[in-house]
Parts: C-alpha cells; structure tokens; sequence
C-alpha cells in the first residue's frame, strides 16, 4: 500500500517536474533561454529566433533536436558536454546567423555541420578539444562569415586549406599558445580582416604577423610573455602595414624586451595607437633604449591598469624622452604613476590629451610634473587633463600650479580629496572650459570656481548651496549633493542643461524654471518629491525637458499619493482650490447669515423670540403691592405728546366718575428703578384692559410701541379682548405695525371710540368709554 501510494504522488508531481525543466521563458522577440537545464527541451514555438542552450549537460546534438526551429536566428551551445554533432544537425538551420559552440568536448570538426548555414555571421569555436581544422577547408560554404573564433590550450597546426572561401572577416580570434605547425601563407588567404586577436606559440608569432600584415586593421595580442628582446622581432615586421591600432592584453614586458620594442616603435609608419591592458611591468627601468631622431605614426599611448611590482625603485623614464614629442593623446589610467619628471614632461611639446587617473600624484609631484617652479614649458599644447582619483588636497594649489597652461580647457580633477576650501579666490588656466569637481569631499564651493566655465560636474560632494554668478556655463552637474531648492537661475543666464537629482530637492515650480531662459534639459531624478497642487500641475504640464520621466519622479508625501509617480497623481480640490474654496465658504456663511438677518427682520422673529422671552419672565414673577390680582381698571397707553389730554381730561373724568375708576399710569404709577418693560408687563396684568389714545404721535412713539406689543402678546396668551382704542386724531391704518396681526384684526372688527370735536358729542364719548372699562374680562 505504501509503495502504491508513494507511485500515485509520483505520477502526479513527475509531470510538474519534467514541465518545470523544458518550459523556457521567451520574450517579445522570440529569444527563448534555456540555459542551466539538462537537455535541449522539446515544444519550443516554432517561430523561435534565439535560443539559448549554454550551461547546460548536453553531450549529443542529434539531427532531429533543432529541426523544428527552421527561423532560428542565433543558437548558443557553449559550456554544455558536447562531444558528439550529427553531420545534418543544422541542416534545417538555414536563417542562422550566430552560432556558438565553445567550451565544449569536440574532438574534431566537421564541414559537414555548416554546409547549409549560408547566412551564418558568427561562429564562436573556442575552447573545445580538437587539434587541428581538419585536413579540408570547414569554412568553405560560410560566405557570409564575420566573426571566427577558433582554439584552445592543446590546439596545435593551422594549414592553408583551413580558411579556403574566406577573404574577409571583421573579427578574427586565435587562442593557440601551444602551436607548433603553421604553414606560411594560412592567413594571408583573407584579404581583410578588421580585428584579429592572436594567443599564439611566441616563436610562431612572426611567420602569423607576416601574413597578416597586409590585411588587419586593429591587432591584439594577448597572453603572451616577452622575456627577451628577440621576442619583440616579429612586430618589426609591421613597419609598413595596414594596422592602425596595436593592442597588448594581459602580457608581460620586461625591462630589455619593452625598450627593445620602444626602439621598434620608431620605425612604424602606419600604426598610430599603442595600447596596452591589464599588463605586467618587470625591472627597474634603468636600461636606455637606442633611439634616432627619427618620427613614427604612432600618436596615442593608451596604458591601462598597469602593474609594474617594484614601482618604487622603478626608473622615471626619462631616457624615452626622444620619442614623446610626437604623441597627442597619452592615457596611463589605474597605474603607479606618482611623478612625471619636468624635463620629461617638456618633452611632450604636441600633447594635447594627458589622462593620469588612478595614479598617485599628490600636489608636490604635480608642481614638478608641470615645471612650475622652474618657470612651465611642460605640455604647451595641452588641451584636456585628467587627473582624477589620484591624491591631490589643495583646490586652490592645484589651480595656480596649472594656470600656465594657457591651451588647456578641459580639466578632470574629480576624486580627490579637496576638502573645505582655504581661500575664495583661485588662480586659474585663462581658457579653461570644463571642469569635474565630482566627488571631492567638498560641502562649500565659492569663487575660487572659475567664471570662464561653460560646464561644471560638481556632483556627489556635500554641498547645501551653489550660488556661484556663471555668466557662460551651459552645462551644469550637480547631483548627489544636499541641495533643497534649484541653483539661483540669475546667476546661470545661459544655462541648457542641469542635472540636480538625487538632492534633498522636495519640489520647484514655474518661477524656479523661468530664471533659466535657455533650460532645455532638466534631470531631477531619484528624489521622492512633495507633491503640492502647483507643483504637480507644473510637472505634468512641463514634461517635455524632464530626463527620466515619468518612472523616476515618485511622490513621498502626501500620504494619499505617497510612492505614486507624479504623471499618475491627483489630489482632490478641495486640497489643491483650499483658498478658492475657504472664499466661496466665507461668502456663502455671510449670504447665508444675511439672509437669515433678513428674514429675521420681515419675519419679525427676532421680536417674537425677545417678545416671548420677557412675557415668559413677566407671567413667572410674583403679583405685589394688591390685594387682589387686579389692581386698576385700565392702563393707559399714550404718547407723551397727548399727556396734556389724557392727564388733564380723561383721567379726572373717569378717577371721579361715580362709580370712580383706578388708572393706571406711568407717569404716576411705574415703580421707580425698575425696567420699564417689566413695568408695563405688570400694568398690563394688573389691568382690566389696556386703553390706547391712538395718535400719530402715539406710532411714532417707541414705548408706545412696546405696550402695543405687549398688548398684542396679552391677547394671544388670554383670547380675551382687553384693548380699548381710542382715535384722539383720525389715522391711518397702515402706521400701525402690521406684525400686530391681532390688534389690526380688533380695528377691522371692532368700533373705534373716537375723540370728537364737537362738545356735545364728547359726553356721548366719555359715556361709552366708562361702558367699556366696565365691562370687565372674567
């Protein structure tokens, strides 16, 4: 049971596995990699136009493994254990252009294999295992061949009929350290080739550069040591030949075969570049090579990552001065230079191009590599130095000692180690045009910058603030610094470039940019920004100047968009229209507040609401100073303008009427000290009725007013009539305030006690008045 069980879960995931190991991802343009897997896998798409099968267990390449694939473009074998390829394994193959089979455990090779490969460009067969090419041309069918690489450790004779159907390649590659059998003229078969690259038998490497001396344009030796002077024989033969450039790769020189091949150097007439990499330096320089007064071709001496072991007693080189005066370009980058003597260096005297970067000048080998303490001369003609990451302290010192060379404009002195600066003002070449500070441990930059510059890299320093007047800088480098805000543009009026990223640069806006009148390419990447409403609004209405845009401008803060590219992020209006909309808020409360005031005022509530609050006081308060609830038979309202007739007339006829009445007056009967509102409220209560003497006096009058709507208020809360209107003078109806909707319903209802003129009919009026008070509420 459990060996059936463990044969279920085997069925079930050996199908996942086996998927797992041919499915090989391809991408847009059909390049499918299948590298680091067992086999050549099964079911690719038939359209594949790359495939790569390296690094793989591969031993055997059958005929029908690669049929399918009929518009492959480039197959890739290489580091795999081939040992075995079927003679029509790329028969079907016809579209390929590129096909490696390098580091495998082919024994030999066969014509057979590219027979139909007619568009094929490059072959790569380095690193296998065969001896020889065959005794048969393998190339003859590849009329379309570039690109050959051919050889090994053990690889040991080339005949001529190896590259028959070849004439011209761009690229030739040779590794055969332990070739024994070259038949002369093997080369020389191709009219033409553009780079070839030899690791040969160094006693074989004169008969290889005879026939190839006529047709290679670059020329590059590799592994190889030259431990005597003989060794360096054969390059005499490329006095006069079609090499341009001489290359030397990973070789050892010493001190007898170097200046043997200095004094060779002499004679060349067409070569002008001599260019030597990752090489190694024996002696001590001491030996002086023979040299005429003679000029070469050769201009440019490129040296890099020179080791030289006993640089520290190694000779200055001096006795080479006779052959330097013809070189332009010289570059000894990633060396041990630490001194160029002054009469070595005035013997430069057409140089225009000197890179000593990576070396270990300090300022007092760089005073005596320009001679200037004994009045210049080195270099006259120099135009570009690069000095960077050597050992130089002083700015201003580097400066002065400099300023002699009157060509230079361009100068490279980027990390050093310049530190804070000693002085303001420097001393600088009066053409000089660029300058690299990058990288020179400096957080302040001030006028000891020359104003001449038309680009400046002062990038990966410590700097806060650059504001430095550059009338004609058009370029300006100034990234990985502390900057918070863009450079003064005033101070840069001809300014097209600026690149500012990775700075402390948490936004800039339209005034920002519109100092830089000519701005045409502005790099502000690697910064996460602070996205405010301008500023995005700014951004992705100016995107057309930005470098890297939109995948490197993010948002930091506000948290809603925060890690959101710019060119996505959007903030709601009320965030970026705060003002506009605090505006409209204040205008619409105060409309809204205005119209409340309004209503408030034709409504009347306010009244109502200052009415109902005292009347609500009045009813709570206790009666006083009576017996009796009521206390008068009527108050009478008037107006101080109709005293004389309500004091004179009507109260003596009514207080001594029989029976006589009480009334209530405020003049007499107000208590003194007390609000007058509560005082009419009381006489109010304490009254049967209300008496109004109407007048146009008594509308005009405030506390008249006051009664009538305490009045009015009496009605509502007793539904009882108390008021009793007496016209002393014909009025209309309309001065009296229409909010008294009670009392303007009692005038339209009710009989109006008029005050006639007429003698007798005033006792007619003063009877029905006493009618009136008589009948009293319940």
């Amino acid at each position: 049971m459990y060996i059936y069980s463990i044969c279920i879960i085997f069925s079930l995931v050996g199908p996942v596995l086996s998927k797992g190991d041919t499915d090989c991802p391809c991408d847009t343009a059909d390049f499918c990699n299948c590298s680091s897997r067992k086999t050549i896998p099964p079911g690719l798409p038939k359209n594949t136009k790359g495939l790569n099968l390296s690094s793989n267990a591969i031993q055997i390449v059958t005929e029908t493994d690669l049929n399918p694939y009929d518009q492959l473009q480039t197959l890739l074998l290489q580091h795999n254990e081939i040992h075995t390829i079927n003679d029509a394994s790329f028969q079907s193959l016809g579209n390929l252009e590129e096909l490696d089979l390098s580091y495998n455990n082919l024994g030999h090779l066969s014509s057979a294999w590219f027979r139909n490969l007619y568009k094929l460009k490059h072959l790569n067969l380095l690193g296998n295992q065969y001896l020889t090419l065959g005794n048969n041309s393998l190339f003859t069918s590849l009329s379309s061949l570039r690109s050959l690489r051919f050889g090994n450790l053990n690889f040991s004779a080339i005949r001529k009929q190896n590259f028959e159907g070849l004439e011209r390649l761009n690229k030739l590659e040779i590794n055969a350290a332990q070739l024994t059998v070259y038949e002369e003229g093997s080369l020389a078969r191709i009219t033409q080739i553009n780079d070839a690259i030899l690791s040969v038998n160094i006693s074989l490497l004169p008969a290889l550069l005879t026939d190839l001396v006529h047709s290679v344009t670059s020329l590059e030796i590799t592994d190889t040591e030259f431990s005597t002077p003989a060794d360096m024989q054969a390059f005499e033969s490329l006095t006069s030949t079609s090499v341009k450039q001489l290359i030397f790769r990973n070789c050892t020189i010493v001190d007898a075969s170097g200046y043997r091949f200095v004094e060779i150097i002499q004679t060349y007439r067409n070569i002008t570049d001599i260019i030597m990499i990752d090489c190694k330096l024996l002696g001590k320089g001491y030996q002086s090579p023979y040299l005429q007064n003679t000029k070469s071709s050769v201009t440019t001496i490129i040296v890099n990552k020179m080791e030289v072991p006993m640089f520290f007693i190694f000779s200055d080189l001096s006795s080479l001065h006779k052959i330097v005066p013809q070189f332009t370009h010289v570059t000894i980058t990633d060396s041990p230079v630490f001194l160029i003597p002054c009469p070595f260096s005035q013997s430069f005297t057409s140089l225009q191009y000197l890179d000593v970067s990576g070396g270990r000048l300090d300022n007092t080998a760089l005073e005596s590599s320009v001679c200037y303490r004994t009045g210049g001369g080195a270099c006259p003609m120099l135009q570009t130095l690069n000095i960077s990451r050597n050992s130089l302290t002083s700015l201003p010192k580097v400066a002065e000692v400099l300023s002699g060379l009157n060509y230079l404009t361009n100068l490279d002195i980027s990390q050093n180690h310049f530190g804070e600066l000693s002085t303001s003002t420097c001393k600088w070449p009066k053409n000089l045009k660029y300058l690299n500070l990058s990288d020179s441990r400096m957080s302040i930059i001030n006028t000891c910058i020359p104003t001449t510059l038309q680009i400046l890299d002062v990038s990966s320093n410590d700097l806060k603030v650059f504001a430095i007047k550059m009338p004609h800088l058009t370029e300006l480098y100034i990234s990985n610094n502390r900057l918070s805000k863009l450079p003064g543009g005033i101070n840069f009026p001809s300014l097209v470039i600026l690149n500012i990223r990775n700075n402390e640069l948490n936004d800039f806006g339209q005034s920002d940019l519109e100092l830089f009148p000519n701005l045409t390419t502005l790099d502000g990447r690697g910064k996460n920004y602070v996205c405010s409403c301008q500023f995005l609004n700014f951004l992705q209405s100016n995107k057309a100047s930005m470098v890297g845009w939109p995948d490197d401008y993010i948002c930091d803060s506000p948290t809603s968009i925060k890690d959101i590219r710019i060119q996505d992020a959007n903030l709601p209006p009320i965030v970026c229209h705060k003002t506009l909309i605090v505006t409209l808020s204040c205008i619409l409360l105060i409309v809204l507040v205005a119209a409340i005031v309004a209503l408030c005022h034709f409504l009347h509530i306010i009244w109502y609401v200052k009415m109902t609050w005292a009347w609500l006081k009045a009813k709570r308060k206790p009666l006083k100073n009576c017996d009796r609830e009521i206390c008068y038979d009527g108050f009478v309202s008037y107006s101080e303008r109709d005293s004389e007739w309500v004091e004179n007339m009507m109260v003596p006829k009514l207080e001594t009427a029989g029976p006589p009445m009480k009334l209530c007056l405020h003049k007499r009967d107000f208590v003194p000290g007390k609000w007058i509102i509560d005082n009419i409220i009381d006489a109010m209560e304490k009254s049967y009725k209300t008496l109004f003497v109407l007048s146009e006096h008594f509308v005009r009058s405030e506390w008249c007013k006051y009664e009538l709507e305490f009045s009015h208020f009496r009605l509502f809360d007793e539904n009882n009539d108390t008021a009793i209107l007496i016209l002393l003078e014909p009025i209309e109806q309309e001065t009296i305030p229409k909010r008294f909707c009670k009392l303007r319903k009692l005038m339209n209802t009710k009989t109006y006690l008029e005050w006639p003129t007429d003698e007798e009919q005033q006792e007619v009026f003063w009877h029905n008045l006493k009618i009136a008070l008589n009948q009293q509420t319940p």
